[in-house]
């Protein structure tokens, strides 16, 4: 079955390089009306300018397809309530939105400044809850929506002088966690892409003969999967280089401790029993962890009582 987004108009956002161009163009390819956002830019943040955005628009048309370009800074949100308002004007409906838009400021904890962490944070976290916020009610309404967030493994991971690039990636994962409960009821599905791509942000850290692996187009043939109609709901998508996988979170079944015993030296003490992976699960929401450490009480007082 061809994947195809005919009738669907699509909001990308960071769409002037990388892989925001390459989802952006993708998604016109096959079918979607597409918002091309981009600030332009430089990878710190700095500057801005319309051109790279226009470039792909133009593409776009030359191919025979349909596209607007919007310069919204996604931290500002009445700039991104513009975009979303431009959109509904020209094509009455939005159904897909890829959060994509980043910049980096990297530096060691030591000695990054709060401005640089707060800026990172506005641009990769705010700017997905401001694009997410301005799309929502929308897609509620038509029954249809689907979001794509941009995670890392630095978040999921951890990376030497991303502190604050990876708290951004990892606080996009809580995000999609709790709208993806949200929007269920609706067929708004949320979802993670995680990728490793040659772009900006990773020209000066890998050699070329690496980069020339990690092509954008391979990221892109996992997210259009995130944006169609049989996407998942909540799920977290590696891709890169070819290679395609999904990161979950689990959490050990653990152990009860009575109240009587409950320390720091009984919990060191079970300490192997507490990380024993045999029986770990996947939650499906937070309140999941509650009811498993209750049900753990209860049995035990049930046989304390029998």
């Amino acid at each position: 079955m061809e994947i195809r987004f005919d009738g669907k108009v699509a909001i990308v956002t960071g769409a002037g390089n990388g892989l925001g161009r390459s989802h952006a163009l993708a998604l016109a390819e096959r079918g979607a009306k597409v918002v091309v956002n981009d600030l332009g830019g430089a990878r710190d943040g700095s500057g801005a300018s319309s051109e790279a955005a226009k470039e792909v628009v133009a593409l776009i048309e030359e191919r025979g397809g349909e596209a607007m370009a919007h310069g919204a800074n996604v931290a500002v949100m009445s700039e991104v309530e513009d975009m979303v308002a431009q959109a509904m004007a020209k094509w009455g409906r939005i159904d897909i939105l890829v959060n994509n838009a980043g910049i980096l400021r990297d530096k060691s904890f030591s000695k990054m400044s709060l401005d640089d962490f707060k800026l990172v944070m506005d641009v990769h976290l705010m700017g997905s809850v401001n694009c997410s916020k301005a799309v929502w009610e929308i897609m509620k309404g038509q029954g249809y929506g689907r979001i794509v967030m941009t995670t890392s493994s630095s978040g999921m991971y951890g990376n030497f002088g991303q502190s604050n690039y990876g708290a951004a990636k990892m606080a996009v994962l809580g995000l999609m966690n709790t709208l993806g409960l949200e929007g269920a009821k609706y067929d708004v599905r949320i979802n993670a892409l995680s990728p490793t791509a040659a772009t900006r942000m990773t020209e000066d850290l890998l050699p070329q003969e690496v980069l020339d692996l990690l092509t954008p187009e391979s990221v892109t043939a996992g997210a259009l999967l995130l944006c169609h109609d049989d996407a998942p709901n909540r799920h977290i998508l590696c891709a890169g280089a070819g290679g395609y996988a999904s990161a979950r979170i689990f959490e050990t079944d653990g152990v009860f401790i009575e109240e009587a015993k409950q320390s720091p030296e009984s919990v060191a003490a079970q300490w192997q029993d507490i990380n024993d992976v045999s029986q770990q699960q996947q939650l499906e929401s937070g309140g999941k962890q509650t009811e498993k450490f209750l049900m753990k009480a209860m049995a035990h007082l049930q046989s304390q009582s029998s």
